[in-house]
């Protein structure tokens, strides 16, 4: 079976679960799924990349959006809906929300777990990713396997 350490920032939607499970082909997949809540300190970084993308709508909401600590219980929902899903279409699938730092938590992961692989499914995220401070980039020089940057679709 090969074992696959899943971050996401939201929940999955079908067009991500159909990709991340089929990138094996027929191989068994075993997902550890891990979601970081909104915190408030990504807040400018968050604008800033909607507002390099054209969003400028989504640049105004961010202040709106639950971060921190309220962040929490709408994390927890996303992960319960993301693995259903992933269940759903036949893999096997575990999963936490993070609070801690999420590059250390993903260490321990991949170490626990066995991973052979860490996939990063995010939004597009043009300022980090200019600077190579994206979690994908920060992430191959930290867990020791290969690691996968993908882009993930909206609803």
């Amino acid at each position: 079976m090969f074992t696959t350490v899943l971050m996401i920032e939201k929940p999955l939607v079908s067009e991500d679960v159909e990709l991340v499970t089929t990138l094996h082909g027929d191989e068994p997949v075993s997902f550890v799924v891990l979601i970081q809540p909104r915190g408030d300190r990504d807040r400018l970084l968050r604008a800033l990349d909607d507002v390099a993308l054209g969003e400028l709508d989504e640049a105004v909401r961010e202040g709106r959006e639950p971060e921190d600590g309220e962040a929490l219980q709408p994390a927890a929902l996303a992960l319960e809906r993301s693995l259903a899903m992933l269940r759903s279409a036949g893999a096997e699938a575990e999963g936490e929300v993070i609070e801690e730092h999420p590059l250390d938590v993903l260490t321990a992961v991949v170490e626990r777990a066995g991973a052979d692989e860490v996939i990063v499914l995010t939004a597009p995220h043009l300022v980090e990713e200019f600077f190579h401070r994206d979690w994908a980039t920060r992430a191959r020089h930290k867990v020791g396997v290969p690691v996968l940057k993908l882009f993930a679709h909206t609803e």
